[in-house]
């Protein structure tokens, strides 16, 4: 899922539930022009922060402890909270914590429902 700066979810991506997250990043950043891109030490390789930086912006994310040490801004990292707050917003839904759908397009379009109110006043 990619959000916006006020936590608010403007993209989807399904996967398998033994797919890693990291696949799906390059899709989630395309068409869009960041300065920013807050993710947590599971997004850190070194191809996808190539990937951000050719795209014009700052990665935040955390080095893991098997990677080479590489700064970044601990202050502007504390906003990735945004992230978690979408997602806990997100599962005050039922269907989407239990993951009642079966087919994912059903879960997609209620994920879709589900994230309007986040967008209304």
């Amino acid at each position: 899922m990619a959000v916006d700066g006020q936590g608010r979810p403007v993209r989807f991506v399904l996967t398998g539930g033994q797919r890693n997250d990291i696949t799906q990043a390059p899709t989630l950043l395309d068409g869009f022009k960041p300065k920013y891109v807050l993710a947590d030490k599971g997004y850190d390789s070194r191809e996808l922060v190539t990937l951000i930086q050719s795209c014009g912006a700052e990665p935040v994310i955390p080095p893991r402890s098997c990677q080479q040490p590489r700064p970044y801004d601990k202050t502007r990292y504390r906003l990735r909270n945004r992230i978690e707050r979408c997602f806990a917003k997100l599962k005050q839904f039922r269907r989407i914590a239990t993951r009642f759908d079966r087919k994912p397009s059903h879960f997609l379009a209620f994920l879709y429902l589900a994230s309007i109110s986040m967008w209304l006043p």
